[in-house]
C-alpha cells in the first residue's frame, strides 16, 4: 500500500518576518509598541479616575434630600461630621491594636496622612456639588449613579471651614437646564464668585466604605 501523499502547505501562509534589532523597522515596531502601552496605561488611569469620581459623587448623592435643597450649614455638617470622620473607627481600632512602644502600622499612618490632607483641603477650599441650588439638586436626582460625565455638567461650589458662611462657584454648570435657568434669571440665590477656569480637586480620596457613612448621615 502506497504511503499517503504529504499535503502541500497553502501558499497563503507566510513566514513571520524577522528584523535586525538595530534596523529602522525594528525601531519603528518598538516605538509603536511603546505608544500602544502608553495608550493602555492612559485608558486604565482614566477608568480609575472616573471610578474614584463616581464613588465621591455617590457619597453626595446619598446626601440629597427627598425634597428641596440643602443649605450651606447642612453641607458643612456633612463634610465636617461625616466625610472627614469616616476613618475614625478604623483609626481607633488600629491604635488599640498597636502595642505600647510599637511604631504605627502603614495603614494607620496612611489614614492619618489622608485625614490631615483632607482637613487642610477643607480649610483652604474644597470643591463639591452644589446641593444648595434647587435646579442643580433636581438634575442630580436624575443621575443613574454610574456615569460621571453627567455629574460633571452640574454646578460645583468651593466651601471652606475658614469661611463657613460663604462659598465660591467654581463651575457654574454646562447642563442646558442650568444655562437656561441662568439666562432666564431663575436663580434661587446669587453667585458669590465665579472661577470656572480653575481646576480645583474635588476630594483627595473616594469613599471606602459607604454603609457606615450613610448610616451616620441618616442620623443628621
Amino acid at each position: 500500500m502506497a504511503p499517503p501523499k504529504a499535503t502541500k502547505k497553502s501558499g497563503s501562509q507566510k513566514k513571520e518576518k524577522l528584523f535586525h534589532p538595530q534596523s529602522r523597522k525594528a525601531d519603528q515596531l518598538v516605538r509603536a509598541q511603546h505608544r500602544k502601552s502608553k495608550l493602555v496605561d492612559l485608558a486604565k488611569s482614566r477608568k480609575e479616575k472616573f471610578s474614584t469620581q463616581v464613588d465621591i459623587y455617590n457619597f453626595f448623592y446619598s446626601a440629597v434630600p427627598a425634597e428641596g435643597a440643602l443649605n450651606l450649614e447642612d453641607l458643612h455638617t456633612i463634610i465636617r461630621d461625616v466625610w472627614l470622620t469616616r476613618f475614625n473607627a478604623e483609626l481607633d481600632e488600629e491604635r488599640a491594636a498597636r502595642r505600647r512602644g510599637r511604631p504605627k502600622s502603614v495603614k494607620e499612618q496612611k489614614m492619618e496622612d489622608l485625614k490631615a490632607r483632607e482637613l487642610e483641603t477643607y480649610r483652604t477650599g474644597m470643591e463639591i456639588i452644589d446641593l444648595t441650588h434647587p435646579k442643580n439638586v433636581e438634575l442630580f436626582r436624575r443621575w443613574d449613579q454610574k456615569e460621571a460625565p453627567f455629574v460633571q455638567q452640574l454646578r460645583f461650589i468651593r466651601i471652606s471651614s475658614s469661611s463657613p458662611k460663604s462659598f465660591m462657584v467654581s463651575k457654574p454648570g454646562t447642563h442646558p437646564s442650568l444655562k437656561a435657568a441662568a439666562k432666564d434669571g431663575d436663580e434661587s440665590h446669587q453667585n458669590m464668585a465665579v472661577d470656572a477656569d480653575e481646576d480645583i480637586p474635588l476630594l483627595l480620596e473616594p469613599v471606602e466604605r459607604f454603609a457606615s457613612t450613610i448610616t451616620t448621615m441618616d442620623r443628621i
